[in-house]
């Protein structure tokens, strides 16, 4: 029943994502054109206009919107899971802060790996986003044995605000050159095509991929590195694919759509409400419930001060902070009895 719901819900944001704009769209009229190009019929009831509007603009925009906030919610669950954090997502570690470097670099210098073409930008923002994963734990490991939640979280906003400074150093020497940058900094899926699609799908469905195969030893790891260890999983090997998985969603994400925080935070604390702590029920409902989560916020994005956009990261943190703040609340008071 949950996944109908959750199903259902993810769909019904795709095909409002489809229809609302500054030219809106019958949900009807949406659905026959996306039957038409998908079972090759003609129609003289479908208006060409209509048509194009939504196969060369709208759908993959809100494709690019639900894999974006899938991604992003399903490397919150695995970072919370594998951490034992539940402030731990990829804002918070400053992971997306370390992948937005990555792809700002790949802006400003105009470079392209020889071999990778296209595919320089969410490569180097994947690397980026590792890198300073790996900087997270090592500095975690030398200030304490242990990767506890202050600690972690600590680090995470020490490095974010690094990486946040260097950032807007870059931005301030570049000038009017990186305006660009400083717009898809704050967060946006607009006027991406289906080139971004295409970019972002390989990298989802390998991150996607790690994490799902690995959903019982991240139950495994909410109760404890040790007690993973005596039931005989692999801690190195496990949690270092883990961890993987949830950079390469992170930095796929951030390469194509900027640094977008609260996804990965609220959705799974949300989905958890839901499901509870089993992992593979926790992930598979928050990449359906991040994918939807996100649409909606494009949505309010596009038509809250319409035409004027608004960037969908400052939507996310708007409604996230208040519903993280609540749902923080009746966790601490649901354990205090």
């Amino acid at each position: 029943m949950l996944y109908a719901v959750a199903v259902l819900f993810s769909a019904s944001m795709i095909v409002l994502g489809i229809s609302a704009g500054s030219q809106a769209i019958a949900p009807n009229e949406v659905l026959m054109i996306l039957s038409a190009s998908l079972f090759g019929m003609e129609s003289t009831a479908i208006d060409a206009i209509q048509s194009q509007i939504v196969m060369d603009i709208r759908l993959p925009r809100t494709l690019l919107a639900f894999l974006v906030g899938a991604a992003l919610a399903m490397a919150g669950a695995a970072f919370q899971g594998f951490l034992r954090n539940p402030l731990a997502d990829p804002y918070t570690l400053g992971v997306s802060s370390g992948a937005a470097l990555g792809a700002v670099v790949v802006i400003f210098f105009q470079f392209t790996i020889p071999f990778l073409g296209n595919f320089t930008l969410p490569v180097v923002s994947i690397g980026s986003a590792l890198v300073t994963l790996l900087v997270l734990l090592a500095f975690a490991r030398g200030m304490r044995r242990s990767l506890s939640a202050e600690t972690i979280i600590l680090i995470g906003i020490i490095i974010s605000a690094f990486l946040g400074a260097f950032l807007s150093l870059l931005i301030a020497l570049a000038g009017e050159e990186l305006r660009q940058a400083v717009q898809w900094l704050l967060g946006s899926v607009g006027m991406r095509g289906w080139n971004y699609v295409q970019l972002m799908i390989p990298f989802f469905l390998v991150g996607a991929l790690v994490l799902m195969s690995h959903l019982k030893e991240m139950n495994a790891f909410s109760f404890g590195l040790d007690f993973a260890r005596n039931i005989g999983v692999s801690v190195k090997r496990s949690g270092v694919l883990i961890l993987t998985g949830a950079a390469v969603l992170t930095g796929a994400a951030v390469s194509v759509a900027g640094t977008i925080g609260f996804v990965g935070l609220v959705v799974p604390h949300f989905v958890r409400i839901l499901t509870g702590p089993d992992h593979r029920h926790l992930l598979p409902v928050s990449l359906l419930i991040g994918g939807g989560f996100l649409i909606a916020a494009d949505i309010i994005a596009r038509l809250a001060l319409a035409p004027m956009e608004l960037p969908i990261g400052v939507i996310t943190a708007l409604a996230g902070a208040p519903i993280f703040a609540y749902l923080l609340i009746r966790q601490q008071r649901v354990q205090g009895g």
